[in-house]
């Protein structure tokens, strides 16, 4: 590739050789290439023929300042994390950040580029897209000093809105309950659940074909029918079907069992609750285009309001609501720590229907 000039260049590197190499005055080399004298003088103090780079010679962010950049600096090399993850995370340490003065600011330092995984890796497949209302769910084991606890996980496949719960014993009963719950706690319509093939969500192979399936329903799939949710299961001896939901278990238990000790069932609902509450809530997450689940919730209730049975609005957590992730114990009661003591589940609460019949009947006689 031959040599680029600017527009205004006056020399060549043929010339500026040449003159580096004359014993000829300035003045006479001047003539000869009609150029200024403080010019052949510029490239005869020069041992090269290539032109500087422009610009300062300490190359400096012009919107960060020397704190600002040790601060992106340090938190990239601690957490080695993506360019999008850095910016959701500094963001609210530095508002004036941007995704193009980021990355420039990495590549100053030479820390754009996360170090390879080692190994080849698989090429990622597309999920096909679906509207809200495709849930993932799955179980796990979780202990406390108390002892073992299971932890329902739901995550919604699209906008990735997560709801959980504790229970000390699983089976269909539980299942269906946290069913119940999951439908009770998302403002929109859910259309489809995906779940393995345990017997917490339906009956074993060896019952399949026999008079069981034939006239029998298992006791969570007749809270699906009940709902309108098809209920899918993944391939038998294929957990990785179900990635979505396995990936936020161990998400979860990073933050939470993996990492700390909990000497009480009532430490790790408390702590799970606001783990989730800020996942949901604050978590910007790049699949949904720098906003959170809540955030995305709100914006496809804007432009698809019929998918909707209340405004998610009215779900923003506030300092009176009751918690979304609490114990399920055998008395009916659900531990939150948002509320004081117990709080009764939906079911085991006095109706409020007669007391509202009479109020109804009282403002007609009024008005009569």
């Amino acid at each position: 590739m031959g040599q680029i000039l600017h527009g205004s260049a006056r020399t060549t590197e043929a010339v500026r050789r040449a003159i580096q190499h004359s014993q000829e005055s300035l003045r006479v080399l001047a003539k000869r290439y009609g150029i200024n004298q403080k010019t052949v003088a510029k490239w005869k103090r020069r041992t090269a023929v290539k032109d500087l780079p422009t610009g300062p010679k300490d190359a400096r962010s012009t919107t960060l300042s020397i704190e600002e950049e040790a601060i992106v600096v340090a938190f990239r090399r601690h957490t080695l994390l993506p360019l999008d993850d850095c910016l959701y995370a500094l963001q609210a340490t530095i508002p004036h950040l941007t995704r193009s003065s980021l990355h420039r600011c990495l590549q100053r330092h030479e820390i754009s580029r996360l170090p390879e995984v080692t190994g080849e890796k698989e090429p990622k497949k597309k999920f096909k897209t679906y509207p809200i209302g495709y849930f993932h769910i799955d179980i796990a084991e979780v202990r406390t000093a108390e002892g073992k606890l299971y932890l329902y996980v739901a995550i919604d496949r699209t906008s990735k809105f997560a709801f959980v719960q504790l229970v000390t014993k699983t089976g269909r009963t539980s299942a269906s309950a946290f069913l119940v719950a999951l439908i009770a706690a998302v403002p929109y319509k859910i259309h489809t659940v995906l779940t393995d093939n345990g017997i917490q969500f339906t009956f074993p192979p060896r019952y399949a074909d026999g008079p069981t399936a034939t006239y029998m329903t298992h006791m969570f799939d007749m809270r699906c029918r009940e709902n309108g949710i098809e209920h899918r299961l993944t391939k038998i001896k294929h957990p990785w079907t179900n990635g979505q939901v396995e990936r936020m278990n161990r998400t979860i238990k990073e933050a939470t069992v993996k990492r700390y000790h909990y000497d009480s069932h009532a430490q790790l609902t408390a702590h799970l609750h606001d783990f989730v509450d800020a996942y949901n809530y604050g978590r910007r997450l790049k699949t949904l285009r720098g906003l959170t689940p809540y955030e995305y919730i709100c914006k496809i209730w804007a432009t698809e309001p019929k998918r909707f049975k209340l405004n998610p609005h009215h779900q923003m957590p506030g300092l009176n609501t009751a918690s979304t992730v609490g114990l399920a114990n055998g008395s009916g009661l659900t531990w939150s720590r948002r509320l004081r003591g117990p709080v009764q589940s939906p079911k085991a609460l006095p109706s409020t229907a007669p007391m509202l019949r009479r109020t109804a009947r009282r403002m007609a006689a009024k008005g009569g």
